[in-house]
C-alpha cells in the first residue's frame, strides 16, 4: 500500500488503474482488467440477477409457511441488505488495490494461501450450484416430456431417461454458451432466463387467484388452515432453518467481480448500482413467489412448490409450461455459474499464461463432465451439497468480504478500530454464526432422518 488517504475521487481513480504502484523490480500481477469492459449496464443487471436467482426460489413458499408472512418479510429484507453491504465491501476492497478478481483479493490480503482459499471456496460452491441445477433437469425434464406425451407413467424410452437428457442438454446448450470468452455475452440468455422466471411468478399469482379450483379437488383432502397466517409466534426449528435458506438465495458474490470487470465505464458506484438493482429485483420476485405460493396452499405447501401444483393436476397445461420455463431458466444459469470457476482455476493454474482457447475450452469441458458424472452416479447428494453450501455460502457472503476489507484497506485510510472496520469484523463474525447454525441443522437432519430444508441456491 502507498499510504495515501483516499476520498471517493481517489477511489474512482484507483479503479481505472491496473494496480497501485509497486516497488521497483517487483513482479507485475496478472489482472483481468487489462481490457476495456464492453458490457452494458442493463446486460450486467441481467447477468447478476441470473446469478442471484437459483433453484431455491421453488422452496421459498415452504419457508414462509415455517415463519409466517411478517417474519419472512423481515428476514428477507435483512438478508437483502446484508448481501448488498457484502458487495459494497468487495467493491471497496477492489477499488483500493485496483484488482477485480476474487482470488487476487485473497492474494493481496493473505498471500498465496488466501488466493488458493478463495479459489477453492468459489470452485466448490459453484460446482454444487451447477449440480443442483442439473439435478433439476434430470428429475423434471423426463416428467415434462412424459406429460406432454400424455403418458401416465415412465415407459422406459431413452428420451424419458434423465441421465441421457442431462448429457444432451449439457452438450447442445450449456457447453456452447460456456465457451463464450466473456461473461457479458451471456446477457441475452440471462435476460431470457429471467423472463422465464417472471412467467413462473405470473403463473403462481394466477393460480392463487384461482385457488378455489384447488379447494374443490377432493382427492387431495387439503385442509386450508392458515397454520402460520401472519406470524409464527413459536420459534420452531424449521423457522430457524429458514434463515440460512434465505441467505443462500442471495449468493452471487463469485460473479460480482467478473461482471464488474466487463462492465462498460466501470466504477465502484456504477457496479454498486448494478448490484442494488439486481438484489431489489430478486427481492421482489422472491417475496411475491413466496407470498402467492403460500396463500394458495397455506400449511400444505411442499418444499418444492411445483410438486404441490402437480399433486392437484399432474397434466395441468399451465403447470407443465411453468415447469418447462423453470427448466430453461436453470439451464441458462449454468454457464453464468461456470465462468467464476474457470476464472478461479485460471488464477491458480495458469496465472502467468496468456489466453488460450485450448485451456478455455478444456476447463469448460472438464467441469461439465465432472458435474454430469456427479449427477448421474450419485443418486442423492442433497446432503453433500447442503454441507458444501453451509460452509461455502457464508464464506462468500460474509466471512471473506469482511476479512478482505479489514486486511486490504490501509490503516492510514481507515484505522483498525474505525467504525467501518469494526462493522466489517462483525459482519465476518455473523458469517461464522450462519455457518455454525447451518451445520448444526444439517447434523440434526442427519440424526433425525428428516429434511427441513426448503431448497438451495
Amino acid at each position: 500500500m502507498n499510504g495515501h488517504s483516499r476520498d471517493d475521487g481517489f477511489d474512482e481513480l484507483a479503479e481505472h488503474e491496473e494496480f497501485l504502484p509497486h516497488k521497483a523490480g517487483a513482479k507485475k500481477e496478472t489482472h483481468f482488467t487489462d481490457f476495456e469492459g464492453k458490457t452494458s449496464f442493463g446486460m450486467s443487471i441481467f447477468n447478476l440477477s441470473n446469478a442471484i436467482m437459483g433453484s431455491g426460489i421453488l422452496g421459498l413458499a415452504y419457508a414462509m409457511s415455517n415463519t409466517g408472512i411478517i417474519l419472512f418479510i423481515l428476514l428477507l429484507i435483512c438478508i437483502a441488505i446484508l448481501s448488498a453491504y457484502s458487495i459494497h465491501l468487495l467493491l471497496k476492497s477492489a477499488g483500493v488495490v485496483g484488482i477485480r478478481a476474487y482470488e487476487q483479493l485473497g492474494n493481496r490480503a493473505f498471500g498465496p494461501p488466501g488466493k488458493v482459499l478463495a479459489a477453492v471456496i468459489i470452485t466448490i460452491h459453484n460446482i454444487g450450484a451447477m449440480s443442483s441445477y442439473l439435478f433439476i433437469v434430470k428429475s423434471e425434464l423426463p416428467l415434462v416430456i412424459q406429460a406432454f406425451l400424455s403418458k401416465h407413467e415412465n415407459t422406459g424410452e431413452w428420451y424419458l431417461n434423465g441421465n441421457y437428457l442431462i448429457i444432451i442438454v449439457s452438450a447442445l446448450i450449456i457447453l456452447p454458451l460456456a465457451l463464450m470468452r466473456q461473461l457479458g455475452y451471456l446477457g441475452y440468455t440471462s435476460g431470457f432466463s429471467l423472463s422465464c422466471m417472471v412467467f413462473f411468478l405470473i403463473s403462481v399469482i394466477w393460480k392463487m387467484l384461482s385457488h378455489r379450483d384447488f379447494k374443490r379437488r377432493d382427492m387431495l383432502e387439503f385442509k386450508y388452515t392458515p397454520r402460520c397466517w401472519i406470524f409464527n409466534l413459536v420459534f420452531y426449528l424449521n423457522t430457524a432453518y429458514t434463515i440460512p435458506i434465505l441467505a443462500f438465495a442471495f449468493v452471487c458474490h463469485p460473479e460480482v467481480l467478473p461482471i464488474y470487470t466487463e462492465l462498460r465505464d466501470a466504477t465502484k458506484k456504477r457496479m454498486q448500482g448494478v448490484a442494488n438493482i439486481s438484489i431489489m429485483a430478486m427481492f421482489v420476485m422472491y417475496l411475491l413467489t413466496a407470498l402467492f405460493g403460500y396463500l394458495t396452499f397455506y400449511g400444505n405447501v411442499e418444499s418444492e412448490l411445483l410438486h404441490t401444483y402437480s399433486r392437484v393436476d399432474p397434466l395441468d397445461v399451465l403447470v407443465l409450461c411453468v415447469r418447462l420455463a423453470v427448466l430453461v431458466a436453470v439451464t441458462l444459469t449454468v454457464p453464468v455459474v461456470l465462468f467464476p470457476i474457470r476464472r478461479a482455476l485460471l488464477q491458480i493454474l495458469f496465472a502467468d499464461k496468456p489466453f488460450s482457447w485450448a485451456i478455455h475450452i478444456g476447463i469448460a469441458f472438464c467441469l461439465l463432465f465432472l458435474v454430469n458424472l456427479l449427477v448421474i452416479l450419485v443418486p442423492s447428494i442433497r446432503d453433500i451439497f447442503g454441507l458444501i453450501g453451509a460452509t461455502s455460502a457464508p464464506s462468500l457472503i460474509f466471512i471473506l468480504p469482511g476479512i478482505f476489507y479489514i486486511r486490504i484497506v490501509p490503516e492510514e485510510q481507515e484505522p483498525l478500530l474505525s467504525r467501518t472496520k469494526i462493522t466489517a469484523a462483525c459482519f465476518a463474525a455473523l458469517g461464522f454464526v450462519f455457518m455454525v447454525m447451518s451445520l448444526s441443522f444439517i447434523i440434526i437432519d442427519w440424526s433425525t432422518g428428516e429434511s427441513r430444508s426448503g431448497g438451495g441456491h
